[in-house]
């Protein structure tokens, strides 16, 4: 189980260190560490909004970095929700693109 996460506000997200929480084998959700690059507030707000790189050495050598199936795990910085996983750069697939909660939550009509 793991801990209650509170959703980041958009000025607590920052280029630096965060992680994913993601599924590599079987059903165990695990936590890999990653690297944000950039935080753009206004990119295409249902996808791109931070641009990550993994940095987690057994998530790296596992899947290459981000493979099909990862879309949708939320990415934390500090204990903070910053987002979720919304695409792989093709030619690069240990980075990609993220959406900010901030959007996701105005999305859904929550904030």
């Amino acid at each position: 189980m793991l801990p209650t996460i509170l959703p980041a506000r958009p000025d607590q997200i920052k280029e630096g260190p965060a992680e994913i929480i993601t599924v590599i084998e079987g059903s165990k959700m695990e936590r890999f560490k990653v690297n944000i690059v950039s935080v753009d507030r206004n990119a295409d707000k249902k996808s791109k909004g931070l641009l990550i790189e993994v940095t987690d050495e057994k998530l790296l050598a596992k899947t290459g970095g981000i493979v099909q199936g990862m879309s949708g795990s939320p990415i934390i910085q500090e204990d903070l929700l910053v987002g979720a996983i919304t695409h792989v750069l093709v030619n690069q697939p240990n980075k990609g693109y993220g959406c900010l909660i901030d959007c996701m939550l105005s999305e859904a009509g929550i904030i």
